[in-house]
């Protein structure tokens, strides 16, 4: 049986955190479903195709390899779809200990619900501070996001 893993978020946009902790999922797991979630307390910045394409020409440029596959999710809980593709771990950055109160409790009732685990991947240093919100608020007034976006989201949110 291959062992597959969910790395789901809202990818708004993808960072270069999202993909350090996509790239190390990648190779601890046979298939990775990248999945970009719909998180209804936040206003999307881009639409869900949009993320799809950034994070796959992302992932392309960052030459990360396995199996590896994009998609998106609205309809029920995360733990639906891990059932669905035959996913048992949730693999989820954490940048702060903000990031694992709020990631607790989803855990343990992903657990609780559907048997599925989740890993909590620390960021490297480099990435800690970086969120896709700052990366919005920073493009938005007109900074320099290349520091912390793969090169295919600076060049699509400096074309906006």
């Amino acid at each position: 049986m291959p062992r597959i893993a969910v790395v789901p978020g809202s990818f708004d946009p993808v960072t270069l955190g999202h993909l350090d902790v996509i790239g190390r999922a990648a190779s601890i797991f046979d298939e990775v479903h990248v999945v970009v979630t719909h998180n209804p307390d936040k206003q999307a910045f881009l639409p869900v195709p949009e993320r799809e394409a950034l994070i796959e020409r992302s992932i392309e440029e960052a030459r990360i390899t396995g199996e590896i596959r994009i998609a998106n999710w609205s309809m029920g809980l995360l733990v639906d779809y891990c059932q669905q593709v035959g996913a048992e771990v949730l693999v989820k950055g954490i940048r702060s200990s903000t990031d694992l109160s709020y990631e607790t409790p989803m855990s343990i009732v992903n657990r609780n619900l559907g048997g599925v685990e989740t890993i909590f991947m620390l960021p490297n240093p480099e990435n800690a501070h970086v969120s896709s919100s700052l990366v919005r608020q920073v493009s938005e007034l007109g900074g320099d996001i290349s520091p912390y976006v793969p090169r295919a989201v600076a060049t699509f949110l400096q074309s906006r």
